[in-house]
């Protein structure tokens, strides 16, 4: 669903935006292009300044087709055992996690390819960072991708990926930032990839 960012998602934004502009490494941000993280990634060039959003549809989070805007249990009338069609074809359509892990792992190899040696960052979400998890670690991620978390990816010349930060949200553990409704608004998270 392309929604905005709430109130919550917007202090989470500027948060991030206010932490990364201490980082002068980063060369270009690149973006989703559903209005949440394009918002997040217009925050963080409102507040450094330095560089312009690339949007890119290829960062998009998983459509989920039929039962894309229902709440969870109102999905699960229509697929029985809900989460295990989450990985398989079912009877209704469901945008497969495989196709995202291809078009979310092509993405970021590409953006790396086009800044070798840069540090960029990505405004994405959460199903995407799963799939740069799996691709890096081998394996699915169980736990929760917070909000304007920082996860960082390097990818090696030789295509080697390897995780040198992982969601890791200490511009939100602030005094005096307020948590509530933390992990409700759907604010995207920043990968920040870099090709050697």
């Amino acid at each position: 669903m392309d929604v905005e960012l709430n109130e919550v998602g917007r202090q989470q934004a500027a948060s991030l935006a206010e932490r990364l502009s201490r980082v002068p490494e980063i060369s270009v941000i690149y973006s989703s292009d559903l209005k949440r993280a394009l918002e997040t990634a217009e925050t963080i060039v409102a507040t450094c300044g330095k560089f312009d959003v690339i949007q890119d549809p290829d960062l998009r989070e998983r459509h989920l087709g039929d039962v894309q805007g229902l709440l969870f249990r109102e999905a699960a009338k229509f697929v029985p055992r809900l989460t295990e069609h989450f990985c398989l074809a079912g009877p209704i359509k469901l945008y497969l996690l495989d196709q995202l892990y291809h078009r979310a792992t092509s993405s970021l190899q590409r953006i790396c390819q086009k800044h070798t040696g840069k540090r960029d960052a990505v405004v994405t979400h959460g199903g995407v960072i799963r799939a740069l998890y799996r691709r890096a670690c081998s394996r699915r991620f169980r736990g929760s991708i917070l909000n304007t978390s920082v996860n960082i990816f390097q990818i090696s010349g030789d295509d080697v990926w390897t995780i040198k930060a992982w969601v890791d949200i200490d511009h939100l553990n602030q005094p005096g930032h307020s948590m509530s409704g933390f992990g409700v608004s759907k604010t995207p998270s920043v990968v920040s990839p870099v090709l050697t």
